[in-house]
């Protein structure tokens, strides 16, 4: 029987996590509706519970719908003729009841307060079903592998055994799809040599032998090494709880929807975006030695920036904002890289030349070039 937390107080480490989920949406859902090779827009929330805690806090169905309302209903109004569904899975039926009433007095409430429509544009489904059931469907398939369709799919598994080789790579592999996923590292750490766990993930590959802080990063590693496309974008989120440490894992096959987990991770880890538990050791506020206007990350990845402009390996924009990014830091950075090395005198920009540093997709490719 799996875990229900639903039954008492979301606790911190809960809540950081549904606000995560919540804000990368954010993001995320605006993008897609505005976007005319889009014909659907698909939200799946495979793990829903039963829609609050105990003390009514919203859980990440209700936080969903919330965020796709927008200020002042600015997100559900500018829908136009664009469908937009959501699909809400609790294998347990007294859960998935308790779900279904939760969303028809959210939304109930929200035409009544917010809305000048007679019905909300958006339209949902409860269901109960075993999840790989539900994932390994030809409905679901179909949805899955369209083009025309944008999915946003959240799977807030108990621990880790849902989400194994097969379906990470089904994520990866389909189009127009963006995904977060939550793992218990922990415990994939704490029982890596049982056979119930060598059955999901092959944990003879994962690297342990580091600090617990860097479980979750080594198991994100894992799943990055299951990528074949260079070009598929992998982030990861550290939550320490107590002694032990879990975490998100997001995926994205473009640059913008890596910016948009990285702004949101960013906002909360102002030194690294990674994670709570201080992954790269450095000094906190109200500490002798703190410096809010950088970290021992971003001097990290910009030395490593500046010896590949150096050494001609990055030679334009567009490479470097892209590096930035796969080093999982905000494409600014590498913007803010190049202007010191111009104004020392060590490069100069030639071509288009731009300081663009979000949505690079469309940024006009500029040549660095050595000044000897």
């Amino acid at each position: 029987m799996t875990k229900d937390i639903n039954k008492k107080p979301f606790d911190e480490a809960t809540k950081l996590k549904l606000e995560i989920f919540g804000e990368c949406f954010r993001e995320w859902l605006p993008v897609f509706i505005h976007n005319k090779f889009v014909d659907k827009l698909f939200i799946y929330d495979f793990f829903a519970g039963s829609g609050t805690d105990i003390e009514g806090h919203p859980g990440s169905p209700l936080i969903l719908l919330n965020e796709a309302k927008g200020d002042n209903c600015k997100v559900c109004n500018s829908l136009d003729q664009k469908r937009v569904i959501f699909g809400f899975n609790e294998l347990r039926v007294h859960k998935s009841i308790k779900l279904q009433n939760a969303i028809k007095s959210h939304l109930d409430n929200c035409l009544k307060e917010n809305c000048q429509k007679k019905e909300c544009p958006y339209k949902y489904k409860v269901g109960n079903f075993d999840f790989k059931e539900a994932f390994n469907s030809d409905k679901f398939q179909d949805i899955l592998k369209n083009k025309s369709y944008a999915k946003f799919i959240l799977l807030d598994q108990y621990g880790f055994k849902q989400v194994d080789d097969v379906i990470f790579k089904e994520l990866v592999n389909s189009p127009k799809t963006d995904f977060i996923f939550f793992i218990a590292s922990s415990s994939i750490d704490r029982f890596k040599t049982h056979p119930n766990t060598l059955k999901h993930i092959d944990t003879s590959v994962i690297d342990f032998n580091n600090r617990p802080k860097d479980r979750h990063k080594a198991i994100a590693q894992y799943f990055m090494n299951l990528i074949d496309n260079p070009d598929y974008y992998l982030h990861h989120f550290t939550i320490k709880k107590g002694s032990n440490h879990y975490g998100l894992i997001f995926g994205s096959s473009h640059s913008l929807g890596m910016e948009k987990f990285l702004k949101v991770c960013w906002k909360k880890d102002t030194f690294s975006g990674e994670s709570t538990d201080n992954t790269y050791d450095d000094f906190q506020e109200n500490t002798l030695f703190h410096n809010p206007t950088t970290s021992n990350k971003k001097e990290a990845v910009k030395a490593l920036i500046k010896d590949k402009i150096l050494k001609c390996e990055i030679s334009d924009n567009q490479t470097g904002l892209k590096f930035a990014l796969s080093n999982l830091c905000l494409p600014e950075l590498f913007t803010q890289t190049v202007i010191e090395l111009e104004k020392s005198g060590k490069i100069k920009r030639t071509g288009d030349v731009n300081n663009t540093s979000t949505g690079i997709h469309r940024a006009k490719k500029y040549l660095i070039e050595l000044i000897k």
